[in-house]
């Protein structure tokens, strides 16, 4: 009997929080101050449904803040399996910078839900393992300069969270993360095809 009560959130009310969770990612970023109201009717539940998942705003703002950090870092793992480590790093740089640009728009909502200033450190850990997980599966493969740490990795993507959300972040974003990309991978140990080849 024990085992029941500490079984996993059942499916659809596993379902019901991932949708709630999506939605306020959504109207958070787009307003700090969307009315819960509106998320939870937005995203298909009851109030009862919402703040038993999520008792008041901070409890939410602060949730969809890990669970976004959760689904960049995740996505690391599932492109190592589908694609070749430099594939799979630069699409991930993609994912980062769509995550940079929500969180440059859940700035508002968190400051204004909590009273402590920056969360930064709450995603650091699983972004950070992601980055590695990357980092070493492209210095195994010989794509990318050898010694890459991810602390470098942060500082070459700095500008990241310079660029303004509202603009053609997307475009700015690609040419901030391709210059990065040729950046890693020169000195990288090349197929001696074509860097090991005598020249001239």
């Amino acid at each position: 009997m024990r085992e029941k009560k500490d079984a996993p959130l059942r499916s659809d009310a596993q379902r019901n929080r991932e949708r709630i969770l999506e939605v306020a990612l959504e109207e958070l970023t787009r307003a700090a101050d969307a009315p819960l109201s509106a998320i939870a009717k937005k995203a298909g539940v009851g109030q009862a449904t919402f703040y038993r998942n999520f008792p008041n705003r901070e409890s939410l703002v602060l949730e969809v803040y890990r669970y976004e950090v959760q689904q960049v870092a995740d996505t690391a793992a599932q492109l190592l399996d589908t694609r070749s480590p430099d594939q799979a790093l630069r699409e991930w740089m993609d994912r980062l910078a769509q995550y940079a640009m929500a969180k440059a728009g859940l700035a508002d909502a968190l400051r204004k839900a909590t009273a402590h200033g920056s969360l930064a450190a709450s995603g650091h850990g699983p972004v950070t393992s992601a980055v590695a997980l990357l980092l070493k599966a492209n210095e195994e493969a010989g794509t990318i300069r050898p010694g890459m740490t991810p602390d470098d990795f942060s500082l070459a993507i700095a500008g990241l969270w310079q660029i303004d959300p509202h603009s053609d972040w997307q475009s700015r974003a690609g040419r901030l993360l391709d210059l990065v990309m040729d950046g890693l991978r020169t000195g990288a140990p090349a197929p001696a095809s074509h860097r090991d080849a005598p020249e001239g």
